[in-house]
């Protein structure tokens, strides 16, 4: 189990660490049925690649993907150090609990007052639990991730007052079927490396129990497990069922090991992203995302209200 949270195996951890902060009060307006006099006014996304919304944009790390072909179907064509050809799970979220259409980055320069009431994201690419993770990709650790929620819940009191916390908490993802690792360890027909599903599902069974746990311990907030593991495998295993025609390699590039820096303006996209679960080698496409985001939202909505 060690071995996953270091060298190569590493960055299969830290592709899902996502963390999801929402506070709930009354009204109710979004496209997903809420119960009624329920809302989610906010979302806080914390964790890796999968949510970074472009807070590596100013560090300084290779771990950064704001140049093309980065970007290709969100607005305007634009890169925004999103992990993805468009948007990612806190923007497809926010958008289904119609709390507005994306989520910025923490750190952002741009970034406004009245976004911050809304929810931001404070996940930094290539972090991960393990505080050594993000020292060798020279990205934010987790740690100051919550220290930098801190300061955001300073500045905004009293609406953390409105409401008792929502935390949802993803598990591993079926991390040997990812393009770039059938790539370095699935042999030449490229398989599912099932050394490395073995460990997800091993974590993902401590992982389940011991969120169970603590919210018992803690009374005024609801910290729910999330299953990724098995939606996003059945994505990969069956991806006809879900209108997708590529599920073993990326479309950046040849899609076996393009990622961040190797996805760039020189490796050329696939025709068609729509019909790829994965952009690169290690992201999925925002179709998958939709389809995932739909699986999550339908399953444990119910579970933060």
């Amino acid at each position: 189990m060690k071995k996953i949270f270091c060298c190569a195996k590493n960055s299969m951890v830290f592709w899902h660490l996502c963390v999801f902060v929402l506070l709930c009060i009354g009204c109710c307006n979004g496209l997903v049925n809420l119960p009624p006099n329920t809302t989610v006014p906010a979302i806080f996304a914390f964790g890796d690649s999968i949510v970074d919304q472009g807070n590596n944009n100013g560090i300084s790390t290779l771990v950064r993907c704001n140049f093309p072909p980065y970007g290709k179907d969100f607005r305007d064509g634009i890169p925004t150090g999103r992990f993805g050809n468009g948007k990612t799970p806190p923007d497809l979220i926010a958008e289904e609990l119609g709390i507005k259409e994306l989520i910025p980055a923490y750190l952002d320069p741009n970034l406004k007052p009245q976004d911050l009431l809304t929810g931001v994201s404070f996940a930094s690419g290539g972090s991960g639990f393990d505080p050594q993770t993000p020292q060798l990709a020279s990205v934010t650790p987790l740690s100051t991730q919550l220290e930098q929620f801190k300061e955001y819940i300073v500045k905004l009191k009293e609406l953390y007052k409105l409401g008792p916390r929502r935390i949802g908490v993803f598990g591993i993802p079926p991390i040997g079927c990812l393009p770039a690792q059938r790539s370095l360890a699935g042999g030449s027909g490229r398989m599912c490396v099932e050394e490395y599903n073995k460990a997800a599902i091993l974590v993902n069974s401590k992982l389940s129990p011991t969120l169970d746990s603590l919210t018992a311990t803690l009374p005024q907030s609801r910290i729910v497990y999330i299953d990724i593991y098995n939606p996003l495998l059945n994505l990969i295993q069956y991806p006809q069922n879900y209108g997708f025609e590529v599920s073993d390699r990326g479309c950046c590039g040849t899609g076996n090991v393009e990622v961040v820096i190797l996805c760039n303006r020189y490796s050329g996209t696939c025709g068609d992203d729509s019909k790829y679960v994965f952009w690169d080698s290690y992201h999925p496409t925002e179709k998958a995302y939709k389809v995932l985001v739909d699986q999550v939202l339908l399953k444990y909505l119910d579970k933060f209200v």
